[in-house]
């Protein structure tokens, strides 16, 4: 490779560091503070970096907070779905992925509790490409849940009657009502609250094969 190939690629590598810092400190900092309290210039000094090198790799506080919003849905990824990805389809899956939510939220992967519950509550009134971004996560998570409720409904886990999106809108609704309570009073008695009623829930619903898959990931932990 020659020396001009080199620099290249050395420049790109820091470059990439470069932005991995930063969306770092974004992604905590609009957990607590929301999007709006990103400014490249706050995260410049922050952490002691230029803030032309800043505005290079990111042109605008808009690219800034749809950076964040994309680096933390990757998080959110890798934490709640990603250990999923060897289970099979079924109640006990819709279990382990809400369970997975909710150890999210208490273990404080961003510190202020769900990112996405965060930013959507700034945002959900505004119109313009930052808002239409957290819709478009919230509407792909909602979806998710949606899809495993229906997949385990149609492995004989669910009553064939089942309504998904309900059922999908219940079981978040209790997960995001513990990452409130939560955040606001600082204690965790809420998540074993929400855990007891999507539990609850899935169980009314589920069949003996279902019950069966539920009992069986009570006995994996």
């Amino acid at each position: 490779m020659s020396d001009t190939g080199t620099k290249t690629d050395g420049r790109v590598e820091r470059g990439n560091q470069t932005r991995r810092l930063v969306l770092g400190r974004t992604m905590d900092i609009a957990s607590v503070e929301g999007l709006d309290g990103l400014s490249l210039g706050r995260i410049a000094t922050e952490l002691r970096l230029s803030k032309s090198g800043v505005f290079a790799l990111f042109g605008s506080k808009e690219e800034l907070q749809l950076a964040t919003i994309r680096a933390a849905a990757a998080v959110f990824a890798e934490n709640v779905v990603v250990p999923l990805r060897d289970v099979p389809p079924g109640a006990r899956r819709v279990r382990a992925l809400c369970r997975n939510w909710l150890t999210y939220s208490s273990e404080r992967v961003f510190s202020g509790g769900c990112f996405f519950y965060a930013v959507s509550a700034e945002f959900d009134a505004r119109t313009g490409p930052v808002h239409d971004a957290v819709a478009r996560a919230r509407h792909d998570w909602t979806a998710y849940v949606e899809q495993s409720l229906t997949e385990a409904r149609a492995a004989g886990d669910f009553d064939a009657d089942l309504d998904v999106e309900q059922s999908a809108f219940e079981v978040i609704a209790l997960m995001e009502a513990a990452n409130a309570q939560s955040v606001l009073f600082g204690e965790k008695r809420a998540y074993e609250r929400a855990e007891q009623g999507i539990t609850a829930r899935l169980r009314a619903s589920a069949t003996d094969r279902g019950l069966a898959g539920l009992d069986a990931g009570d006995e994996a932990e």
